[in-house]
């Protein structure tokens, strides 16, 4: 995102608790303080504290200091700066989506305010509360990929094993979003009206030949077995059960990643697309440095716009 900003010609300002790729540092801890926000006509509010923690656990509160709080802070520190108040991006996820309907096509009016399988999903959608409210642009992509991805490819090489990677239930159709639409999004998003959005590229993937697709972009060759879902399901409810005793790991297995891949989850872009934003990049992107056909999944349709 910050790369973008600057090849885009913008000033860029990172606060973080780190120094970004590009532009100035201005130290940031969003557990712990409000931010400087003076001169900045556009805020792109990325942080968060991720993990696959069960609801109701003590990592939890870890993720309302930062998910919830963090984002009070936020607004706090945008509605106080001097001169006009600069457009307020929030990033958020489709892990906000209540898993019970179906969503193998989701749209912004899918239900939010409960059922989620993790403390991030429901304080997400905390936080996210509190930005609409606020009249922030908020972003909902799924499983972002790409360059500098800290989660999805690090979490997907560990559970190779032996040249084997099990997977839930049956082959689905996915959402993804390449992290370079997602930049694109949050870039173009100071023009939107506020509200939420998906954010997706073009078509959905068949889960299968997407993970096979990553793997060997990575050089990683691996066999897929899928378990039945009952049992992965079981197994999921078990690995909860024990991780409630090491409340400072994250449970191997989790009733949330079973829901993740091995249900239809595609996002609906038609309110996105209807501002004229497009996602250019797919999984032949340059990211990967590969150029075959990317995975769809068939019969795919996608909205145009409300």
């Amino acid at each position: 995102m910050a790369r973008a900003a600057a090849d885009a010609g913008a000033e860029v300002l990172c606060l973080s608790r780190r120094p970004g790729p590009v532009g100035r540092h201005v130290p940031w801890d969003a557990s712990r303080d409000r931010p400087d926000l003076a001169g900045a006509d556009l805020v792109v509010h990325c942080a968060a504290e991720v993990g696959d923690a069960p609801a109701g656990s003590p990592a939890e509160a870890r993720m309302v200091e930062v998910n919830v709080t963090g984002t009070e802070r936020l607004l706090e520190a945008a509605g106080a700066a001097s001169g006009t108040p600069p457009v307020l991006v929030w990033m958020s996820s489709a892990s906000v989506y209540d898993p019970r309907p179906d969503r193998s096509r989701v749209t912004e009016d899918h239900p939010v305010a409960s059922g989620h399988l993790n403390a991030y999903g429901r304080t997400k959608a905390a936080g996210e509360r509190l930005a609409l409210d606020a009249g922030a642009v908020v972003l909902r992509p799924r499983a972002v990929y790409g360059e500098g991805d800290p989660h999805l490819w690090p979490r997907l090489r560990s559970r190779v094993r032996a040249g084997r990677l099990l997977l839930p239930g049956p082959d689905v159709p996915l959402s993804l979003t390449a992290v370079g639409n997602l930049a694109d999004a949050c870039l173009a998003a100071r023009e939107w009206p506020a509200g939420a959005y998906n954010v997706a590229d073009a078509e959905p993937y068949r889960r299968d030949a997407a993970i096979r697709y990553v793997l060997a972009a990575h050089g990683v060759r691996a066999r897929i077995h899928r378990v039945p879902l009952p049992v992965a399901g079981a197994a999921a409810r078990l690995a909860e059960a024990v991780g409630r005793h090491r409340p400072d790991r994250a449970p191997e297995l989790s009733r949330y990643a079973v829901d993740q891949l091995a249900r239809p989850v595609v996002l609906e872009i038609g309110r996105a697309l209807a501002t004229g934003w497009r996602p250019r990049r797919g999984l032949t992107d340059e990211t990967f440095g590969r150029t075959a056909a990317p995975p769809r999944a068939p019969g795919s349709a996608r909205g145009r716009g409300r």
